[in-house]
């Protein structure tokens, strides 16, 4: 059995990531992709369980793992509210011949790709604008309007990091852009 690839996709919030994720892994099985089970300091959401959707750790037992250097990427949210993914994770899923697919933020894929090169594959999905941003977040209507200037302060600040990705895939139409990445990742998964 080959050994699994790993694909990192970051964005702005707003810009399509999660969907042409959710879409890569729901309607291309052939590709194999699972998402790497990540550590939370969190506690458990209705029927979550350890091991199945996050490890959940203590704030204590996460600061140990950080201190054994344990983790790929890991982010303190808040204040003892970290998420992380483990090394030992990626390598048991690589392992097995999965590829494991990151949805992570920019800082987090680039730690990812510095650390595993040639194995990984690193993604930037980018919206059209800031403006065009502005109105799919808008359209959303999830979000206040503070809370959108700062998701786009945050774009603004994310997309300089685009070109330290592999590709970056400009999503101004989704079937166009979901085509462009299924197509990298394709390529990727058969070199």
């Amino acid at each position: 059995m080959n050994k699994g690839k790993l694909l990192i996709f970051s964005a702005p919030s707003g810009s399509g990531k999660s969907t042409i994720v959710q879409w890569l892994m729901n309607e291309h099985p052939e590709l194999n992709l699972h998402f790497s089970i990540s550590c939370t300091t969190r506690a458990p959401r209705g029927t979550e369980q350890n091991g199945v959707e996050y490890f959940f750790l203590t704030p204590d037992e996460f600061r140990q793992k950080i201190s054994e250097n344990a983790f790929v990427e890991f982010e303190e949210v808040y204040t003892d509210k970290f998420y992380g993914t483990l090394r030992s994770q990626v390598d048991t899923q690589t392992e097995r011949g999965e590829n494991v697919t990151f949805d992570v933020d920019v800082k987090g894929g680039c730690n990812i790709k510095s650390q595993f090169g040639g194995d990984a594959l690193s993604i930037f999905i980018q919206p059209p604008s800031i403006e065009e941003l502005r109105r799919r977040l808008v359209g959303r209507a999830t979000d206040a309007p503070e809370v959108i200037e700062q998701r786009l302060a945050k774009a603004e600040y994310e997309m300089t990091f685009a070109p330290q990705f592999d590709n970056v895939v400009v999503n101004d139409n989704l079937d166009v852009a979901k085509a462009e990445v299924y197509q990298l990742v394709k390529d990727f998964l058969a070199s």
